[in-house]
């Protein structure tokens, strides 16, 4: 992929390389476009762009724990909704041990399955694959598909509506960045699958344009003997990425792409070094992406930019304003220029959308509703 050299404008105070060389008791605002990828400005502030007063208006970040969501659910049509707009829909879904007695389908897009917890075993129309936390698993558009639960499973469910997923171009890094695609696997023809070949009747409920039909077959479709080609569910599981590093730059979030269909970018940010470089930034920067919304599920381990924020929880910052780290985030990069934090631990995914996203309505005490407070000046700061 190559790019026109172009040669932005300055004034005033500024820093040549974004991200670097911050002057001291200043702050850089990147406003971008085009989620990192299109033109885009470096603001120096004598403030924190997050150093709010006061917030009024139905504009604001939202914090959720998914883990006050209660209730088992045999069934993923049935999973809690979470957020979603034309062109996506995320859902949590909690099922318990054991195996579904049905199949599902979606005709309305590509499904995309990370797995928070639990352990199983996936039966799809291309036969047989296990999965255990940290997975993704893709299924294609129309893929029938059942699991079997050893343990009880959490998931967030990302649809791909009316479109699909498909992998970054790595561009100048090449196609073996990140991982290489040897390590996705696809499902198999093997023992376990055959053993599931039945002449009992069968249920498949099948979503299409969000209602669910279900159609019954006097025998178990999932009667496969072999296939070819490239349209075939995969699995990857967030340790076999190998993070995108730069000592001397702070990436932006799109450098750790994992899937991506025409309008929803999937990330997923696992452990790394800290840049070693003592200009570099080492925490998120400040950011306005006027164009996007920016979606994270905290999977596992301390998610630096931010603060009480545990497992199972997830957050949602709207385009329109600027955001950034956390107070406590200037604590471990002070840490990692002493030498005295050398990486991070963090686990989660990112869901970034070129459209606006609705929130699903949520039962009491879901949502931290004080959330917004979290970057608020505090008196005398």
């Amino acid at each position: 992929m190559k790019q026109a050299i172009t040669f932005p404008k300055a004034e005033g105070v500024f820093n040549k390389q974004a991200h670097c060389d911050i002057p001291a008791g200043l702050f850089e605002h990147e406003h971008g476009r085009e989620g990192f990828f299109g033109a885009a400005s470096h603001t120096l502030h004598s403030h924190k762009p997050t150093d709010w007063g006061a917030w009024e208006g139905p504009l604001r970040p939202h914090c959720l724990d998914l883990n006050k969501l209660a209730g088992d659910a045999a069934c993923p049509l049935s999973a809690h909704p979470v957020m979603g707009n034309a062109n996506t829909r995320v859902r949590w879904w909690r099922a318990p041990a054991g195996a579904m007695q049905h199949l599902v389908r979606n005709g309305d897009g590509d499904d995309l399955l990370f797995v928070h917890a639990g352990v199983g075993e996936l039966y799809c129309d291309y036969g047989h694959m296990g999965f255990r936390d940290g997975d993704y698993l893709l299924l294609p558009r129309g893929t029938a598909w059942r699991i079997e639960a050893t343990q009880p499973v959490e998931m967030l469910l990302i649809e791909a509506t009316d479109d699909y997923f498909q992998l970054p171009d790595r561009g100048i890094v090449g196609r073996h960045a990140l991982f290489d695609a040897a390590v996705l696997e696809t499902p198999k023809i093997d023992d376990a699958f055959k053993a599931q070949y039945s002449e009992r009747e069968t249920t498949v409920r099948i979503k299409r344009r969000g209602a669910v039909s279900t159609v019954t077959f006097p025998f178990n479709p999932l009667d496969c003997v072999g296939w070819h080609g490239d349209c075939v569910p995969v699995r990857l599981n967030w340790r076999d990425i190998r993070e995108m590093l730069s000592d001397r730059y702070h990436l932006p979030p799109t450098a750790h792409a994992t899937f991506l269909s025409k309008t929803v970018v999937v990330c997923t940010f696992a452990p790394r070094p800290l840049e070693s470089d003592p200009g570099a930034l080492k925490v998120p920067f400040f950011h306005s992406n006027v164009e996007f919304d920016e979606f994270i599920f905290y999977h596992r381990g301390n998610f630096f930019s931010r603060d009480n924020i545990s497992a199972g929880m997830c957050t949602l910052h709207p385009a329109g304003f600027a955001h950034g780290p956390h107070p406590k985030a200037f604590a471990l990069a002070e840490a990692g220029n002493k030498g005295e934090r050398r990486s991070t631990d963090e686990v989660a995914v990112m869901i970034d959308t070129r459209f606006a996203v609705d929130l699903a309505g949520m039962p009491p005490g879901v949502e931290n509703l004080d959330y917004i407070d979290s970057w608020k000046r505090k008196p005398g700061a």
